[in-house]
């Protein structure tokens, strides 16, 4: 599990209330324990909060070798962190490039529309989602699976040693069997919009899926 810290473009003042402080009047308070009058303070301090690091966790997959720990294959999925420029990206690509340098097999899994990719195609592709196979033994060279939010996951094989026998990863199946244990269908409210918004298209596509559903 990757752990850093990180804060926001606010690094040391957030904002300042709507609701604050009232000035008190100017006059003057006299000490109970002497005839001193004491002036009142003109100015009153604003509350306001400050930004505080927060502890990002991330965590990923690692198959390893049995009898050494030697690993195998690491398994990302994109967060949104990863996508967006910040810390988090960065110590992200520091890992990826790491990783890609050594003989350790690398599969990355991008669930995520929005942002910035990890990929750069030559081609104009047009895709929502990607997962990137590369196995070691066959770098710079690896296997790149576009697809749409229409589409089904695509099935691939996960990269292992060579004397291993061959895993399809079927992550679609995967997903309605994690859906079907978890009763997702009584924790998501499908009656909020969308986020992030879909196109035209394939927001008529998801209302019927929902309407046949009977969740709309």
């Amino acid at each position: 599990m990757r752990i850093y810290e990180t804060s926001g473009e606010k690094s040391t003042l957030i904002g300042i209330p709507d609701n604050i402080i009232a000035k008190s009047s100017e006059t003057s308070i006299k000490s109970p324990e002497s005839n001193l009058a004491v002036a009142a303070p003109s100015t009153q301090p604003l509350t306001i909060e400050l930004a505080l690091a927060e502890t990002i966790k991330q965590g990923y997959l690692e198959v390893r070798r049995v009898g050494t720990g030697e690993v195998v294959t690491e398994i990302e999925i994109i967060s949104p962190i990863n996508k967006n420029t910040g810390e988090g990206r960065i110590k992200y690509e520091k890992k990826r490039q790491q990783i890609l340098s050594s003989y350790t097999n690398f599969v990355e899994i991008d669930l995520l529309p929005q942002g910035n990719s990890m990929i750069t195609l030559n081609q104009n592709i047009e895709h929502d989602y990607c997962i990137l196979v590369s196995p070691s033994n066959q770098r710079p060279q690896a296997y790149l699976y576009t697809f749409k939010i229409q589409d089904m996951i695509p099935v691939f094989t996960l990269p292992l040693l060579p004397e291993d026998s061959e895993i399809i990863l079927d992550l679609q199946s995967i997903l309605h069997q994690v859906y079907d244990q978890g009763r997702y269908d009584l924790i998501i409210d499908y009656q909020q919009k969308i986020i992030p918004a879909l196109s035209k298209t394939d927001t008529i596509w998801a209302e019927n899926i929902l309407n046949k559903q009977g969740l709309r």
